[in-house]
């Protein structure tokens, strides 16, 4: 009940063509975050090998 009302309240403060393009700024924005965090994710255990192979 309550997240009715915030998404209406929401439609109303804003408008519906303004939540849709928030929505796919949101949906982009989130994206890129896992898209980037996964990266640094695999760079530590590169470069653990390359230091590995140089020693």
């Amino acid at each position: 009940m309550e997240l009715t009302l915030i998404l209406v309240l929401a439609v109303v403060l804003f408008g519906a063509s303004k939540l849709g393009d928030v929505g796919g700024a949101l949906g982009k924005s989130i994206r890129e975050f896992k898209k980037a965090s996964s990266a640094d994710d695999e760079k530590p255990v590169t470069e653990a090998k390359s230091d590995a192979a140089g020693s």
